[in-house]
């Protein structure tokens, strides 16, 4: 099974080396800027009501891929589907970040954790009655904040 996908339009940001870019959108206060394409901007509508949006895009840069990783905040190494390390199988990468405005098909974010021209897949509303788990366990990163 193959599946194909396309951009639905580009994220911009201040990061033009992979070496500049934050380890996550909650460690940023970065601004940047989400240009949906023309022909997917009806689908914006009511989008202003959200606080934080879900930006799902490729990784456009990363080039290959190895089964075990060393996480940016850990020193040994980890299973890759374990971590949210960006040279994965399918290079896809997620980021919740702030909406502070919208002008017609271009979105105001903050948070920013990708490089400047990154493809952008799709958008999804966070919803913290569908987003939020309490009691969550974290794995391996647990231990390591703990030291």
């Amino acid at each position: 099974m193959e599946f194909i996908m396309r951009p639905i339009g580009v994220i911009h940001s201040p990061f033009q080396e992979k070496a500049e870019t934050p380890i996550q959108p909650s460690r940023s206060d970065a601004l940047g800027q989400v240009v949906v394409a023309a022909a997917y901007a009806p689908g914006l509508q009511d989008i202003e009501g959200f606080s934080y949006i879900i930006l799902l895009y490729a990784f456009h840069c990363s080039d290959g891929y190895a089964l075990q990783v060393k996480p940016f905040l850990d020193d040994r190494l980890r299973g890759l589907f374990s971590t949210r390390h960006p040279c994965r199988p399918n290079p896809i990468g997620l980021s919740v970040v702030r909406l502070l405005g919208r002008q017609e098909n271009v979105l105001e974010i903050e948070g920013v954790d990708v490089l400047d021209g990154t493809p952008l897949l799709d958008i999804k509303p966070y919803v913290p009655d569908f987003d939020i788990r309490t009691g969550a366990r974290a794995g391996w990163y647990e231990q390591r904040s703990k030291r």
